[in-house]
């Protein structure tokens, strides 16, 4: 599970990546709206953490950015603000649960678990296509195909983003843990494996490439 934390108080911000991290999430930190938005455009997360303070009023507009490009994930809302209003303002502006600080991580945790094993499911259907990330399983006509690994992850990461192009750049700083150390080349194995294992033998095409800019998850799209 990945975790986004907006956060301004750099104490409390590493903090909170350390608790999550202890305890087997994927964590990015921004301290900031821009470094936020720039974290949103290149990766998926199940779950952000947005802090929001006294004065900073504007932070709220990102939960419905949040909520557009991705439904499907979570947003809570970290706030020293202790009146009613607040929270009724932030769930109404689309946050999915409102703490109040000073944190009781241990609580923490436990709404951050609740929220994320409650939450909408991040099973991707496409008229016979199913990916479901979690099982890392893909099912097409009510067959299981054979794809796991960085192939799954890239197909996955793409379809998350139907339509849209993702550079190989975007896909190595989303899916790779170090993308320093490793060579753009990885995406064009992964891509070449999709079509090889999925869709030369199902006659589709799942993925395009977009000549210098990347690739663009196209599927239903038959070969003719």
């Amino acid at each position: 599970m990945r975790v986004l934390i907006i956060e301004d108080d750099a104490t409390l911000s590493k903090t909170l990546s350390q608790l999550l991290t202890d305890n087997g999430y994927q964590c990015d930190v921004a301290e900031n709206l821009g470094d936020a938005k720039y974290y949103l455009d290149i990766r998926n997360y199940d779950l952000v953490l947005l802090g929001w303070g006294k004065s900073n009023s504007h932070d709220l507009s990102l939960i419905s950015e949040i909520k557009k490009n991705a439904r499907k994930t979570s947003v809570i809302v970290l706030s020293e603000r202790e009146d009613k209003e607040s929270e009724i303002e932030a769930l109404r502006a689309g946050a999915d649960d409102f703490i109040r600080k000073p944190l009781d991580y241990d609580i923490l945790l436990i709404r951050i678990e609740a929220k994320l094993r409650f939450g909408a499911s991040n099973i991707i259907e496409i008229e016979d296509l199913i990916i479901n990330p979690e099982e890392e399983k893909i099912i097409y006509e009510g067959e299981e195909i054979e794809l796991k690994g960085k192939p799954f992850e890239v197909l996955t990461h793409l379809a998350m983003h139907k339509d849209q192009i993702v550079s190989k750049e975007q896909l190595l700083d989303a899916i790779w843990e170090e993308p320093e150390l490793v060579t753009p080349n990885v995406i064009e194995v992964a891509i070449n494996q999709i079509r090889q294992k999925m869709d030369k033998p199902l006659d589709i095409t799942t993925i395009e490439t977009v000549r210098r800019r990347g690739y663009r998850f196209c599927f239903p799209k038959r070969v003719s």
